[in-house]
């Protein structure tokens, strides 16, 4: 049997809308009647409705996340910081994989506004004109979670890419590396391609190194990918002697390639990596790491969401948090 909202006013003696008060917090209820209708809700085991409730509010107190891939632990770690704010304001969460599928990304994005989401955070690696006319023509707001558009005319949060990439080169060429390669992402995607690649460029200029292009391997952010790079890198005459990765599952496929041909990390290679998920302290020698704040990147993207989806001010649509690099034995 359904349990409606007026089996539960017939049962307490209230009106709908006072049981419609007690649901939804609303304080302006005298303490015995709220316990009073409580109880019934109990007894009754009654449910609201909440396509019901979001017709009559035009808000189904619903976010839709679309994610490239649930299982890679960085991402995952994003999907948290989303997960905890979103249930902190009483939003409910729809998770999508995109499999970093342009048609499935627009797809999804399509399927999340037909299910009547009341907002959209939004991860995927090449954000396309494509996807930034879509995002506009959107009647809900869209927050782009480390992920760039390059208009910078959808709200996004992220740290500064260009920065981190520069600043490991920095590190390296300071202790004297000449020979730094750099194994990184799809150069699609625009912080790969754009962003990280033009900070190790710009690194190796100010540090008198010349840029070679068979130092930078595109990889897909797989454990196979980063294997393969080390294949490459190890047969050069001049082999790198430092090796930045794009993330961490790259990272550990160099590490272990180039352990494979008999070098010792870091004494022969020194590796810095730039997730720092907990892939970065499983192997050993632990990871050096740029670190990304993965959690809060998806804990303030949720939040300025629900402040767009609030009506809230905001100051700030692009939010840029800090970064670092943590120290470990990957690197001397």
């Amino acid at each position: 049997m359904n349990i409606t909202i007026y089996d539960v006013a017939r049962e307490a003696n209230v009106s709908m809308a006072t049981v419609s008060r007690v649901v939804n917090g609303n304080p302006n209820v005298k303490p015995a009647t709220r316990k009073k209708v409580l109880d019934v809700i109990e007894r009754l085991g009654y449910r609201p409705n909440a396509v019901a409730r979001g017709l009559a509010s035009k808000k189904t107190t619903t976010v839709g996340v679309i994610i490239p891939d649930i299982s890679n632990i960085f991402f995952a770690e994003l999907a948290r910081g989303i997960e905890d704010i979103a249930t902190m304001y009483k939003y409910n969460i729809i998770l999508s994989n995109s499999d970093q599928n342009k048609e499935k990304e627009l797809h999804l994005l399509n399927t999340m506004l037909g299910k009547q989401v009341d907002g959209i955070v939004f991860m995927g690696g090449n954000i396309t004109e494509e996807h930034t006319a879509e995002f506009e023509r959107s009647p809900v707001p869209i927050v782009l979670a480390g992920s760039v558009e390059s208009s910078e005319k959808i709200p996004s949060v992220n740290i500064d890419y260009y920065q981190a990439a520069y600043d490991a080169v920095k590190e390296f060429a300071g202790k004297g590396h000449k020979q730094i390669a750099f194994v990184v992402g799809p150069f699609h995607d625009t912080i790969n391609g754009g962003q990280k690649l033009e900070g190790y460029k710009k690194a190796l200029e100010e540090s008198g190194i010349a840029y070679d292009e068979e130092l930078v391997i595109e990889g897909d952010y797989t454990y196979d990918s980063g294997l393969e790079a080390w294949q490459k890198l190890g047969e050069m005459k001049d082999r790198p002697t430092a090796v930045i990765a794009g993330n961490d599952e790259m990272a550990l496929g160099v590490v272990h390639g180039a352990q494979d041909a008999g070098l010792t990390i870091p004494d022969d290679l020194e590796v810095i990596t730039s997730d720092n998920t907990r892939l970065a302290l499983m192997v050993r020698p632990q990871l050096t790491s740029i670190v990304q704040p993965l959690y809060d990147i998806g804990a303030v993207a949720m939040r300025l969401l629900t402040k767009y989806m609030n009506k809230e001010e905001v100051k700030d649509h692009i939010v840029v948090l800090p970064h670092r690099i943590e120290h470990r034995d990957s690197s001397k």
